[in-house]
């Protein structure tokens, strides 16, 4: 179960919390063996609306997502914050995109996906954390198709995300992409969160 508190700094904010104790740090991510028990993952990220963000001619809302590196093809839809917390679309092979922030090919704010994590497979971002550095991602909207090169891979511990998460789903950087799932199953709840974090190419 989701439990969550937004903070609100710089225009954005979110604290993801998934119940059990919480544990400080971040580490580089890196691929982790998986326990086989079936859990869904559900990250919720909640940051504040971004009023007046500016577009290129290029950005739109997202249709699809494409990711080479990991065989993933997955829908997108637009997913609403309720009662501060934002969560994926029920059906795990389709990710959501918040849609009160950027629009993938905004010129400026972070464009947040978050996708399903399930451990015994069928979640779209169950290898989320398999990224590295210089992996491309893909997004599509009705005005064509948005390359974006990964930034950084980063697994963070809840209360570590708490606090960085005004930097993470900042809306006043320069656009790019931000990708989120669950990671660290215990086998009674997700420890941590994979964070990616992509910007467009040239």
């Amino acid at each position: 179960m989701v439990a969550l508190v937004g903070v609100g700094v710089l225009g954005v904010g979110a604290y993801l919390q998934f119940g059990g104790n919480q544990q400080a740090g971040a580490t580089p991510s890196a691929t982790s063996a998986s326990p086989s028990a079936a859990a869904l993952g559900r990250p919720a990220v909640v940051p504040k609306s971004s009023a007046g963000r500016t577009s290129t001619a290029r950005a739109g809302r997202p249709t699809r997502i494409d990711i080479p590196q990991l065989g993933v093809v997955a829908p997108v839809v637009a997913i609403d914050a309720v009662h501060a917390a934002l969560t994926p679309p029920s059906d795990a092979s389709t990710v959501g995109w918040w849609s009160g922030g950027a629009q993938p090919g905004s010129k400026r704010g972070s464009a947040v996906i978050t996708g399903h994590t399930v451990h015994n497979g069928g979640g779209a971002f169950d290898n989320l954390g398999k990224l590295v550095p210089g992996s491309v991602v893909r997004v599509s909207t009705a005005r064509g198709q948005l390359p974006y090169r990964v930034a950084t891979v980063t697994t963070y511990r809840k209360a570590t995300l708490a606090k960085r998460a005004a930097q993470l789903f900042d809306q006043s950087v320069r656009g790019r992409l931000v990708l989120v799932t669950c990671e660290d199953w215990n086998g009674e709840v997700y420890l941590s969160n994979v964070v990616v974090v992509a910007l467009p190419m040239a």
